[in-house]
């Protein structure tokens, strides 16, 4: 986007157009604004719709254009956190609220996508959390112990299952959540946006808000060419926020990552690397994700930005690291290379945040932005809609405020990504 082919690489190179959309022009009225159009606002926008509620969405940029857009494209069910944390960080109630919630997203993700018919190469197999040494198979059968006590569908493959499912014996075993799956991720907000305007709401890219203002009991929110007067303004610019609701993006830290797509494989290897179309990510702290496309290109990520002495390194890196997990490739070839930024918050949870009467939102998705982003967006269209109260949504309300030394961090893990990519491939 923007003329910037690392904005968003392979995904912009194969997703539908977005539909047809213009700035906010003039001064219009809705029942609500929504600020933002990631999976959060335009899943809010689509929910909100189809209520025959007025919904007006402003957009900076484009559809995607931040996290959504940029993402690996797993579909998953929780955070990273292990089930367990929740009710001990959050509470029991709210920790309870909360994995049941994101615990049946990646469900809900499916049938938005079969419900209308987004074209984004959606797969529903499953995904693998592959196990690096006995430390990286204790995590993964803990981490199935704590989910299978709450029923879901997850399992451990041993080593021999994970090589002939993954197609390297780089791991010790595997955690399948058969729940999860993989999509191409800007299809998918270009998808909820065509869905949303098809149902009624009225969406505009381009329009960065400016400004609001509390009048007669409602919103002004102020563009560069024009305003809407609403009751409701729903915060959905996540770790992307600039202008009124920049403290969004201050309380989390930027963790960058990449993903660099190798040219199609040809059959004869795509028969031996993920013949089941399994996202996979692994155990390692500074981990690495890999996926395959409709057409058959290895999507291969970790942490790292892909400017100034990173993008050698880091494609340097994932050159050795793909030889040595997938030799049967031969000569590496690559199609497209991007990154984008992962806002994580202090502990690596979602927040629920009030900013104004009627102004509310939901953010800090630590890299789970496809299943909690969609289910979030329709909680919030049912809580302004006046079917879920403050006191019974999944959250808690808590401030948002600046996390300590947040550009110190961020400075850390960009370089300790290039430092630790220089090491080697780690296999």
């Amino acid at each position: 986007m923007y003329n910037d082919p690392r904005s968003h690489g392979l995904w912009e190179m194969t997703a539908p157009p977005p539909p047809a959309t213009s700035p906010l022009q003039g001064n219009v009225s809705a029942d609500v604004v929504i600020v933002g159009g990631g999976y959060t606002g335009l899943s809010a926008a689509l929910h909100l719709a189809e209520r025959g509620t007025r919904v007006t969405l402003l957009e900076a940029k484009q559809f995607g254009f931040g996290g959504a857009g940029r993402n690996v494209g797993l579909i998953n069910g929780g955070m990273w956190t292990m089930p367990k944390e929740l009710p001990t960080v959050l509470g029991p109630v709210y920790g309870e609220r909360l994995l049941d919630l994101l615990g049946g997203a990646p469900l809900v993700v499916r049938e938005l996508i079969q419900k209308h018919a987004i074209d984004c190469q959606l797969q529903t197999n499953g995904t693998l959390h592959c196990a690096v040494g006995k430390s990286g198979l204790e995590e993964i059968e803990e981490r199935c112990r704590q989910w299978s006590a709450r029923g879901a569908p997850v399992k451990i493959l041993d080593a021999e299952e994970t090589a002939r499912r993954v197609g390297t014996r780089a791991y010790a075993g595997a955690l399948h959540d058969s729940r999860a799956g993989t999509l191409q991720p800007l299809a998918y907000a270009r998808g909820l946006a065509r869905a949303a305007q098809n149902a009624g709401a009225q969406l505009h890219t381009e329009s960065p808000v400016l400004s609001t203002e509390r009048q007669a009991g409602n919103w002004i929110v102020r563009t560069a060419k024009g305003s809407v007067t609403a009751q409701w303004i729903i915060v959905a610019s996540e770790a992307y926020s600039t202008g009124p609701w920049e403290v969004v993006r201050q309380e989390q830290v930027y963790l960058p990552y990449f993903n660099f797509a190798t040219k199609p494989l040809n059959k004869a290897v795509l028969n031996t690397i993920l013949p089941g179309k399994e996202g996979c990510w692994d155990t390692r702290e500074i981990l690495s994700s890999f996926r395959l496309d409709k057409e058959g290109r290895l999507v291969f990520g970790s942490v790292g930005a892909l400017r100034n002495t990173g993008l050698a390194i880091h494609r340097a890196w994932a050159i050795r690291s793909l030889q040595k997990l997938f030799p049967q490739i031969g000569k590496i070839e690559f199609d497209a290379e991007w990154y984008g930024k992962i806002g994580m918050t202090d502990n690596a949870l979602p927040r629920f945040h009030k900013f104004a009467p009627n102004v509310v939102g939901f953010s800090g998705y630590n890299g789970r932005g496809i299943a909690p982003g969609t289910i979030f967006g329709k909680t919030i269209a049912s809580h302004v809609s006046g079917d879920i109260t403050e006191d019974n949504m999944p959250l808690p309300l808590t401030k948002a405020r600046e996390q300590k030394l947040r550009s110190v961090k961020e400075t850390y893990y960009e370089a300790g990504a290039q430092i630790a990519h220089i090491a080697g491939a780690r296999f």
